[in-house]
């Protein structure tokens, strides 16, 4: 899924972007300053929607990732996020984070512009 165009993104991709998007307004969080960091995440997320039919979080290395897919506690919003706001992926950070941006918002070419 490397080397995205316009004419042939990813469905999960534009998904997992509008997801992120929504997410981050609702919960009052916010994206990394470093932009490629959200790309990369948002990339991850898409992939595992893809290949696994969920976004299971791609920040952590699993021996079984149906296994996990299954059992949902590291599906997106992952459970320690849903409960304290604790995004291991720096996708959604908070305000006071000496990471987080003022943006809730990645512009599709910028996304693909950062994975490709």
């Amino acid at each position: 899924m490397n080397n995205y165009t316009s004419e042939s993104l990813s469905e999960n991709l534009e998904a997992m972007r509008k997801f992120s998007e929504v997410y981050a307004k609702r919960t009052g969080t916010f994206f990394c300053s470093d932009i490629s960091v959200t790309a990369v995440v948002i990339e991850g997320l898409a992939k595992h929607k893809d290949h696994y039919g969920s976004p299971l979080c791609p920040c952590r290395h699993y021996e079984d990732k149906l296994k996990e897919v299954m059992n949902s506690y590291w599906n997106c919003p992952c459970v320690p996020m849903r409960e304290r706001r604790e995004c291991h992926c720096m996708l959604f950070l908070n305000s006071d984070s000496e990471f987080a941006s003022k943006n809730q918002f990645i512009d599709i070419d910028v996304l693909v512009e950062k994975i490709s």
